[in-house]
């Protein structure tokens, strides 16, 4: 459980920091995690052990999944599939959604189930392509 570890420590910095702002939403099987990530800030993420649908309801971001960079802006609603390792770059205020089937309405249990153990090395990957711009 290292890697959840790992994701636990980095969310707990992001919340002392006071950055980001998270708010998780709960109902009937559905789980929604809403996070408020200021313009130029990089928002490393994870894998999923689902697909799991993202909207990015306002603002804009540079994405990478696996490897790939797009530009994207709201509204738009993406699929992305499990196992593939994510992460933003906000190019202006964004507020963002993940939205997943699960039962758990524990916010701290339910990265556990939702997400994959940790990969260092691709989180390392995502963060320098994200800075190094389009």
């Amino acid at each position: 459980m290292l890697a959840i570890s790992w994701q636990r420590r980095a969310l707990q910095l992001v919340r002392r920091e006071k950055k980001f702002m998270i708010h998780h939403h709960f109902s009937s099987g559905v789980y929604a995690k809403e996070t408020r990530i200021p313009a130029g800030h990089i928002l490393v993420q994870h894998a999923h052990k689902h697909d799991h649908l993202s909207i990015l309801a306002s603002g804009s971001v540079e994405m990478v999944v696996d490897g790939v960079k797009s530009v994207v802006e709201a509204p738009a609603c993406l699929t992305i599939a499990a196992g593939k390792h994510h992460g933003v770059k906000s190019l202006t205020n964004v507020v963002w959604y993940c939205v997943h089937a699960t039962d758990c309405t524990d916010e701290n249990e339910v990265d556990e189930v939702l997400i994959v153990p940790g990969d260092v090395d691709q989180a390392r990957n995502i963060a320098q392509c994200l800075s190094e711009g389009v």
